[in-house]
């Protein structure tokens, strides 16, 4: 797993995915930052990761469009399938390293939060911290469900625009289940919205079944993928 997670994490800054993810992500950031620093007041830095949820739901799929299905597609997956590794060492290799460069990207960004608490009289540790934390959970339960969309096509645009579809209905999950409020379908979906489990960290608290929410939906998908790949070696 170990070597999978440095050889595709050598890729993503081999091309210019992963740096285009990470200057995208860092400039909004810095955009919404400034903002509130140009507001005078530390305490709208909630709103500043509301803002990012959306756009980094919409970011993530191009991190993992190329993660199962640019093997697929080059058949070098062959290699992978026949190589002395699990193949749930090879799905967690390349979830890490999909997960490794949104980690990178997610942590610089904080840099500007991190420069304004020198200067702010009262800071909110908690919410940025709470923020931060859910910012990076909710990234690994949305590039687990991209890496298993991967795993279905050998298009990264196919896999970009199915996990993209997926990101929308996720962060939109909570309106319609408002619209369904009152009966079992409306229940399940305010169940597994993002939204309302990520806005818990928004307000400076921790979670434990929000954490729990989305550290096994990550799990779920990572095993979902390594079924669906251990299928295409057995065929």
């Amino acid at each position: 797993m170990k070597a999978i997670f440095k050889r595709e994490l050598r890729a993503y800054f081999a091309s210019p995915v992963g740096y285009v993810v990470v200057a995208a992500l860092l400039a909004l950031y810095a955009f919404f930052f400034f903002q509130v620093m140009a507001m005078g007041s530390s305490s709208y830095i909630g709103q500043v990761f509301n803002m990012m949820f959306t756009f980094s739901m919409m970011i993530m799929p191009i991190i993992t469009m190329r993660s199962m299905s640019d093997d697929t597609k080059n058949k070098t997956d062959q290699a992978l399938l026949t190589a002395p590794v699990s193949v749930t060492g090879i799905v967690m290799g390349k979830f890490l390293a999909a997960f490794g460069v949104y980690f990178v990207a997610v942590t610089l960004a904080m840099l500007p939060g991190v420069t304004m608490s020198m200067f702010a009289t009262a800071f909110p540790w908690a919410i940025f911290i709470g923020n931060y934390v859910g910012t990076l959970l909710y990234g690994a339960a949305m590039l687990s469900i991209g890496v298993f969309i991967s795993s279905l096509t050998v298009s990264q645009v196919i896999a970009a625009i199915g996990t993209f579809i997926i990101a929308v209905l996720l962060m939109f999950v909570d309106q319609i289940a408002s619209a369904l409020s009152g009966n079992f379908i409306g229940t399940v979906l305010e169940w597994i919205s993002f939204t309302a489990r990520y806005d818990v960290f928004t307000a400076g608290m921790f979670s434990i079944p929000s954490v729990v929410y989305f550290l096994s939906v990550a799990a779920v998908f990572v095993f979902l993928t390594a079924r669906k790949v251990e299928s295409r070696r057995w065929n």
